[in-house]
């Protein structure tokens, strides 16, 4: 039977990396994302797209009733959905938090609940991978604390998650990368993303790829016995 894998946040540069890492994996991959057209342009053998707003629990809950319709149940999920807000605090409107909030932790945080009940009787070790981000930990970066916040929250639900469901063999890892070159590097100037990547040690930003990569592993047999672990990528950058 052919894994079925959902990835939010699909038609973004990481979300396209993790989709075709996935289907080049063998499994069958359903995207999640408000941008109808990306999704249309990733129209191919192995991945269906469905147009969900992943600020809406209703919406998670009509795309994850879908795919329980069509394909029965769910054996990875990757949340990958997520922006970053650059107000400063403490300059930070209520609105912006709140949307803050809700792309990067709540959306994820309902697409485990949705996903975990179509996970129950699928075989061998199902898996969920967050992507979180090397701002929750790096406090030299410029990344602003809302968008901190939410990434720290995103951590702890893996945390919890992995050990409250680990006898029913559901694992549960975040990846938090550092500089990614993603569409994101268009909201900060040149000059912050210029000292942003010189601080990098390979003097450059990881690509998407890199990161699909590890997801891959995360997905595949060989990660059956990782849980609960936060995989942080940044090239050595931190380590004290």
């Amino acid at each position: 039977m052919t894994r079925v894998a959902v990835v939010t946040g699909a038609a973004g540069g990481m979300g396209r990396a993790i989709v075709e890492k996935l289907i080049a994996d063998g499994l069958h991959v359903i995207g999640l994302d408000i941008d109808a057209g990306g999704l249309d342009e990733m129209a191919s053998d192995g991945f269906d797209g469905i147009v969900t707003d992943l600020t809406s629990k209703p919406a998670i809950a009509a795309a994850f009733a879908r795919i329980a319709a069509q394909h029965g149940g769910v054996d990875a999920l990757v949340n990958n959905a997520g922006t970053c807000f650059m107000s400063e605090f403490p300059d930070i409107p209520e609105d912006e938090f709140e949307r803050q909030m809700a792309l990067n932790f709540s959306g994820a945080f309902h697409c485990c609940q949705a996903a975990i009940k179509l996970m129950a009787e699928r075989d061998g070790v199902r898996k969920i991978v967050n992507i979180s981000s090397n701002g929750a930990y790096n406090f030299d970066a410029f990344d602003p604390p809302h968008y901190r916040a939410s990434k720290a929250a995103l951590d702890t639900l893996t945390k919890d998650l992995a050990r409250r469901y680990a006898t029913e063999k559901i694992a549960v890892n975040s990846i938090a990368p550092a500089m990614t070159e993603t569409p994101l590097f268009g909201v900060v100037s040149k000059e912050v993303l210029d000292n942003a990547i010189a601080q990098m040690p390979h003097g450059r930003a990881m690509q998407p790829s890199e990161i699909a990569a590890w997801v891959s592993f995360l997905i595949s047999p060989a990660g059956d016995v990782s849980s609960g672990n936060v995989i942080i990528l940044n090239q050595g950058r931190d380590v004290r």
